[in-house]
């Protein structure tokens, strides 16, 4: 899979600087989140933006495409967009989940779905040690990194009205042929307890979050 990196403009925490020398790939850039970008010494590939939220100076030796403030697509959006187009199905989006601005960070849970529409697996990194993922049918490996990451909780929401899950295995409170809905929240803050855990999924999309 091709794969391309997303900066946007939310708090990044420790988790990214770890992160991406073990992912090297295509860099965008959405708005403010190349302020980033320069912290951890990156070279951008295209930076995208109405840059009402960055004002400094931009690298000369990079893809630069200017928006307006009054449009439908968030910044985050776009890069998502750009990276799509240009044969990306694999796209980490770092700062999506971090600071004040919850509103971003649901919206940033809708690009996830928008890629998805669009074939491509988006992968959220949020401030410290967050990771949002989407899962559908089929079975899922998470792997167990409290000691490296942080990551001590597993949890695992319906976005659509129900997921039927086979089994979630592999845990401190295990499933098995449950029909989780959207309006109970029954899979918040579970653990890996066996090294592995794993998810599979009759129906539905879930939302994985490991924290």
């Amino acid at each position: 899979m091709k794969r391309c990196h997303v900066f946007a403009g939310g708090d990044l925490g420790n988790i990214a600087k770890y992160w991406f020398p073990n992912h090297h790939g295509y860099v965008i850039c959405a708005d403010s989140g190349y302020k980033h970008v320069k912290k951890l010494k990156l070279k951008p590939d295209v930076i995208v933006g109405d840059f009402d939220s960055y004002s400094g100076k931009l690298p000369e030796d990079c893809e630069i495409i200017r928006t307006v403030p009054e449009k439908d697509d968030t910044d985050t959006l776009m890069a998502v967009k750009i990276a799509i187009e240009r044969g990306y199905s694999l796209i980490y989006l770092y700062g999506a989940l971090g600071g004040p601005r919850f509103d971003h960070a649901f919206a940033n849970i809708q690009t996830m779905l928008y890629a998805r529409e669009h074939g491509a697996s988006l992968i959220l990194i949020g401030n410290e040690t967050v990771i949002v993922q989407g899962a559908e049918e089929g079975e899922a490996m998470y792997t167990d990194e409290s000691e490296r990451w942080g990551y001590k909780y597993l949890s695992v929401f319906a976005l659509t009205e129900t997921v039927k899950i086979k089994s979630l295995r592999g845990v401190k409170y295990p499933l098995e042929n449950y029909e989780m809905k959207a309006s109970y929240p029954i899979g918040v803050s579970n653990e890996i307890t066996e090294g592995q855990a794993f998810l599979e999924i009759e129906s539905g999309l879930a939302l994985v979050i490991q924290s």
